[in-house]
């Protein structure tokens, strides 16, 4: 039995109305491998939807190159850098019908 996956939407946000670039990388991305560039608003804000199965996912902000937290994530994992990744939990959709 084969079923599909359903992936969440989940959209990351960070506030930087000076910056030039803001990125998340993160184990979903391959870190620097594949950085996700978020697009800037009119009113300052940088906005990116993505689509990410059910699980748990390490990530950074990367802001004008530097490596940043993102102040609106509540949970942390220390890295190896001496730094905290940021962690997002995706939940599996609620069954239909219920």
């Amino acid at each position: 039995m084969n079923q599909k996956v359903q992936k969440q939407k989940v959209t990351f946000t960070c506030s930087a109305p000076g910056a030039r670039s803001v990125l998340v990388a993160g184990d979903f991305t391959g870190w620097l491998e594949s950085p996700l560039s978020l697009k800037k608003q009119k009113d300052g804000e940088w906005k990116k939807t993505v689509s990410l199965a059910p699980g748990r996912y390490e990530y950074r902000l990367v802001i004008d190159g530097e490596w940043r937290d993102d102040p609106q994530c509540q949970v942390r994992q220390p890295n190896q850098f001496g730094s905290d990744n940021c962690v997002c939990i995706v939940n599996p959709p609620a069954p239909s019908g219920t």
